[in-house]
């Protein structure tokens, strides 16, 4: 077992060094798995293991019926310890954010909902939905509600048009300081719009509620985050 191990620990290394040194560059088909196996003296179950390991690291991924190829690096990386807004992050890996809001309306909150915000389902807020893009490439779609007391009384919902940590930052004087979070991988078509034909349907959900410094939740948001476009990492201590 041990020696099997390592054959495949070679193997992982080999492809690895192979893709960094542009020898399988980004996008291309990495040979079958029979090439792969002559060419690193392995079995093919050998190989299917390094290509698994290969894929968990996000460096590979397959086309059923098509091949494995190499995948492009993920348009943003950050911190899930950190709290800051999307658009934040993805400026501070030297991209530029921008989004399109798909809709915003004024509505009674749902049961669940309104416990998360500690309101009662008579209570309004605006919902939004809005995709997130980084150099124009989506990166997540998020749907977002903002209790109606956050607003002035009268002022427009298209207000919203840009991050709203910015807009609750600069416009209203409120800054998120925690945040209790859930994270779901999801497979679904249903809650994306606008997207490339062929896009993967995989996203990492995260279902979070916003907290100022009162302990006041101040919006409470869904946010998909398409895989390979946008990924997270955490530091993690023994």
């Amino acid at each position: 077992m041990a020696r099997k191990a390592s054959r495949v620990d070679a193997v992982v290394a080999g492809i690895r060094a192979s893709i960094l040194d542009g020898t399988f560059g980004v996008g291309e088909r990495l040979p079958t798995e029979s090439e792969l196996g002559e060419r690193f003296k392995v079995s093919r179950p050998t190989v299917r293991a390094a290509l698994s390991e290969l894929k968990t690291a996000g460096l590979v991924h397959t086309r059923h019926g098509v091949g494995t190829f190499v995948s492009e690096p993920p348009a943003v990386t950050a911190g899930l310890e950190r709290l800051e807004s999307i658009t934040d992050s993805i400026r501070r890996t030297g991209r530029e954010p921008s989004m399109r809001y798909r809709s915003r309306i004024v509505r009674p909150l749902l049961p669940e909902e309104a416990v998360k915000l500690d309101l009662t389902a008579n209570d309004l807020a605006l919902e939004t939905r809005r995709v997130i893009l980084a150099d124009g490439e989506i990166v997540a779609y998020s749907y977002d509600l903002l209790p109606i007391g956050v607003f002035p009384e009268g002022e427009s919902p298209d207000v919203l048009d840009g991050s709203v940590f910015a807009y609750l930052r600069d416009a209203r004087g409120i800054v998120p300081v925690r945040a209790v979070a859930e994270i779901h991988p999801v497979v679904s078509e249903h809650v994306t719009w606008d997207a490339p034909t062929g896009r993967n349907d995989l996203a990492l959900l995260l279902d979070q509620v916003h907290y100022d410094e009162d302990d006041r939740a101040v919006a409470y948001s869904r946010t998909y985050f398409i895989d390979g476009r946008y990924t997270f990492s955490i530091i993690r201590h023994a």
